[in-house]
């Protein structure tokens, strides 16, 4: 969820900036890290989310960035977030009925 919250936070960033001369677009590739982790090179506990700066050329507003596509990967971050929470709400709920708590 973390990662999540991260890339929303970048995302959020570049639809701000997007008439900014000069601004460089934003990504959190949390699908990637999260990988490496499940591939057992990296602990799920030590997982650190990178904001990386993404080179593009710039276009007619001084950024390479669309408003339009940012804001539909804006709406796709949030549906991944909310599929997340759902998850973790699912196991806590399993772990209290395997401790009797439910």
């Amino acid at each position: 969820m973390r990662g999540s919250w991260q890339r929303e936070t970048a995302l959020t960033n570049n639809v701000s900036n997007a008439d900014t001369p000069g601004y460089q677009r934003q990504e959190v590739n949390f699908e990637s890290t999260l990988q490496n982790a499940m591939d057992g090179s990296e602990p799920m506990e030590q997982v650190q989310f990178q904001t990386e700066t993404v080179p593009t050329a710039a276009g007619p507003n001084g950024t390479g960035i669309s408003v339009d596509e940012e804001a539909a990967k804006v709406a796709e971050n949030g549906l991944d977030y909310q599929a997340l929470t759902e998850v973790a709400s699912t196991r806590n709920s399993i772990m209290k009925a395997a401790m009797g708590m439910s």
